[in-house]
């Protein structure tokens, strides 16, 4: 398969060159035109896959140094403002919590935790599918890419407690009886876990630097704080919805605590390793929570995670080199707020929010609050990529919102809350919705029509409950 596919490269290329050649609207400088330009063809190529997301970035930097938009003129200030992106903390801060999630998959912590939920509430179908979630939840705060939280740890539990109750991927009529419904649930229950912490989904802390962009700041304890009546609200409610839309035939498992307890029973006794990586883990929560106390930078308390791991040995400098999706992450992230950043800078989001603004204006902000919220969430059927989604969608819809009056705090949240919850709409929406939907165990108008209303119940609860629970902390 070639890695650039020519007909997608040339609809991006021609998108770029007829937004390019448009001349600015009234009150939108040139240079901030022509980013956007590159912009929109950056997230274009990667919605239709025209190249992989490393390629379309560095494409976006060579094009935004070369056409100067950002320092004219100045050619070697131009290409020093196109790489800014990698000097920014909250792209460090991702890169290393990658780091430090491969730690969990290195000494085997993270099957060991699941297990261990599993052998507690594994002897119901139900039980199991909280078991399994359980241990999302419990990785969720310092293993941020869900990819490899969901498809890395739970899903081979997952499929492995499916077939060992004879729910086989390879044998439709037995999908029902297990393997359907615990798939389903394993991924919004990765999707609420994801939501909950700003290191939960590598997004997350892409939504925190458009917010401080604006003047909004949100750090690891004001998020998780937000996020955790609303969370586990649906933590809890999710599980049951799908237990009677999508039921599993099978109601009993009471062989799965057993079967937990054989694997526990191979993995040996806790190892120096694994006690390394749980103090870790301790470490990084209680300096997430307390660093606004302490004056440390989340930022900073990852680098202190990572060395950690280092100086005891439990990671190597080859782990944290061979640790591709974290370097890739680094690079993409980096470009991707760097343009969307540097709109801001220029003046852009504040034009569209005006231009928005004028047409809805006569609104209340009460009115405005969910229509940007459901516009944000049912726009995700047309992105394949959630980070893509945040960059092109976030800064805008939020500047758009305060504009309208609408609680900068509130806003801020719920986008970044929906920013995980719209991957359940379909079989693509997020980092691991493939490796889920891959299994055969659902089909894909079962996908789309179970992944709708529990994207509804989601939305209610985060929008109604959540959003009396910000009032009651005092976030507006």
């Amino acid at each position: 398969m070639k890695e650039v596919k020519i007909p997608q490269t040339l609809i991006t290329l021609a998108v770029l060159v007829a937004i390019w050649f448009v001349p600015a609207p009234e009150g939108v400088v040139t240079e901030a035109w022509h980013l956007f330009a590159i912009f929109v063809a950056t997230i274009l190529g990667i919605i239709l896959k025209a190249a992989p997301m490393g390629t379309m970035c560095m494409i976006a930097i060579a094009l935004t140094a070369m056409s100067q938009v950002l320092a004219p003129g100045d050619p070697g200030k131009s290409i020093t403002l196109a790489l800014k992106g990698f000097g920014d903390k909250v792209i460090w801060l991702i890169g290393i919590s990658f780091f430090i999630a491969r730690g969990f998959i290195k000494t085997g912590l993270g099957n060991r935790i699941a297990f261990l939920f599993i052998k507690i509430f594994g002897k119901s179908s139900l039980g199991l599918a909280y078991g399994l979630g359980l241990a999302d939840l419990v990785l969720a705060p310092a293993v941020p890419s869900n990819t490899a939280r969901g498809g890395g740890i739970v899903y081979p539990i997952m499929k492995s407690m499916s077939m060992s109750f004879g729910s086989m991927p390879d044998k439709p009529e037995t999908h029902r009886k297990l393997g359907a419904y615990l798939t389903l649930n394993s991924y919004n229950m990765n999707l609420i876990a994801s939501s909950m912490f700003l290191t939960g989904t590598a997004s997350n802390p892409m939504c925190q630097k458009f917010a401080l962009n604006l003047g909004i700041k949100i750090s690891w304890m004001s998020w998780a704080a937000a996020a955790i009546v609303p969370g586990l609200c649906a933590f809890i409610v999710i599980p049951f919805v799908l237990y009677k839309i999508y039921p599993p035939e099978l109601k009993k498992t009471g062989d799965a605590p057993q079967i937990a307890t054989q694997k526990l029973k191979e993995m040996g006794a806790i190892t120096r390793d694994e006690w390394m990586m749980l103090l870790t883990f301790f470490i990084l929560l209680f300096l997430w929570m307390t660093g606004d106390l302490l004056s440390i930078d989340a930022t900073t308390t990852a680098f202190i995670g990572l060395v950690i791991l280092l100086l005891t040995s439990v990671l190597t400098w080859d782990d944290v080199k061979a640790e591709k999706g974290a370097w890739d992450t680094i690079v993409w992230f980096s470009v991707l707020v760097m343009m969307a950043s540097s709109l801001n800078e220029l003046g852009f989001i504040a034009w569209f929010s005006d231009l928005v603004k004028a047409e809805i204006g006569g609104l209340s902000w009460q009115m405005a609050f969910p229509i940007i919220i459901l516009v944000y969430f049912f726009s995700h059927y047309l992105f394949a990529s959630a980070t893509a989604h945040v960059a092109a969608m976030y800064a805008a819809l939020l500047g758009v919102g305060v504009s309208l009056g609408i609680p900068g705090l509130l806003l801020a949240f719920m986008l970044g809350f929906v920013g995980s919850l719209y991957g359940t709409l379909t079989h693509y929406g997020h980092g691991p919705a493939p490796v889920f939907f891959g299994s055969g165990y659902v089909d894909l108008k079962s996908w789309w029509i179970k992944g709708l209303i529990t994207g509804l119940v989601m939305l209610f609860i985060y929008m109604v409950i959540g959003g009396l629970w910000l009032r009651v902390i005092g976030y507006f």
